[in-house]
């Protein structure tokens, strides 16, 4: 084991260090962060046999390009349809691989999927803010952004040509262009026709896309009376509505109060899946009762443990 370092040839924008993220902070106005992706930050790890809090990189759509000036290592690609260029090699992602120094590696978008992971055999190096490395975009603070002629470092590197290879992609970890949804808290403040239009009409992310939230093209949906809702906590997920009736939707950077009415929240096993989505794709919503959004979450983290669970032991998937 010895240090390997990466020079950052290229790096897009929301290029950050993450982990699990920060919990028990949003009463004191710290956001969790964390990936957009969980599923697919969780399975990058697991493929590697990392601890699942193993800090990696989050890659949006602007790509990463790094060259290894020291050491080597493997690393795990995963999220998304992205495009993996290792040297003169190219892969998708969802794969396993060892760089050596000297070696280049390049991580473009490909067909499908807004964010991928890149995780690494050994502990890279960030910034712990608050007990964790998650970056929070707004702020800048936790692990850090990547920009170009940066330097990455992660000690205890390992070879595990054990893992080397393709990992598979479970059918719950793709983009989802239909999403289920729980109505309120304050789905009461808006009348009979936005109902309908949010859970029967179609909407399109557009290009207002970061990590705090995506804001939505469709049908307007105006409050039925000027509203001043006292500030109250905010989930991942929440579909917030403005006085304009702009749906968005807040993603893992959200803040952590608001006064703004949400119409419904997406049940948590979705929002990964929504985040695959990218800006112009389209989106509609499935009504659920609160009770099915709970069994049908516990029953995804069970068979997503036991995919985790067999991937970290290189069992048949």
């Amino acid at each position: 084991m010895g240090n390997t370092v990466f020079r950052v040839v290229h790096a897009g924008p929301f290029i950050t260090v993450q982990d699990q993220g920060r919990t028990h902070l949003m009463r004191y106005g710290i956001p969790q962060s964390g990936p957009m992706d969980r599923k697919s930050f969780a399975i990058a790890n697991a493929a590697l046999g990392n601890d699942m809090n193993t800090p990696a990189l989050e890659i949006s759509m602007g790509g990463l390009t790094l060259e290894c000036v020291e050491g080597s290592v493997t690393l795990a690609i995963v999220g998304g349809g992205f495009m993996v260029q290792l040297g003169d090699e190219k892969y998708g992602s969802w794969q396993c691989v060892t760089i050596q120094q000297g070696q280049r590696l390049a991580i473009k978008p490909g067909p499908w999927g807004c964010w991928t992971y890149l995780a690494f055999a050994g502990h890279l190096q960030a910034e712990n803010w608050f007990g964790s490395l998650a970056t929070h975009s707004q702020s800048g603070f936790g692990g850090r952004k990547l920009v170009s002629g940066d330097e990455i470092i992660i000690q205890s590197d390992e070879i595990r040509e054990d893992r080397v290879g393709a990992i598979p992609c479970p059918v719950w970890a793709r983009a989802r262009h239909e999403v289920r949804v729980v109505l309120g808290p304050q789905d009461r403040f808006f009348d009979e026709a936005c109902l309908h239009a949010l859970l029967h009409e179609r909407f399109q992310l557009t290009d207002a896309y970061d990590r705090m939230g995506v804001r939505l093209r469709g049908p307007r949906l105006v409050p039925k009376e000027a509203l001043s809702i006292p500030s109250e906590a905010i989930l991942r997920g929440s579909i917030q509505v403005s006085g304009d009736g702009t749906a968005t939707v807040l993603l893992a950077d959200h803040q952590t109060t608001g006064g703004y009415p949400k119409i419904a929240t997406i049940m948590t096993d979705d929002t990964d899946g929504f985040t695959q989505l990218r800006p112009h794709d389209g989106i509609r919503f499935k009504p659920i009762l609160s009770n099915e959004a709970v069994t049908l979450t516990r029953r995804r983290a069970a068979s997503v443990m036991n995919y985790l669970t067999a991937l970290e032991r290189r069992l048949n998937l």
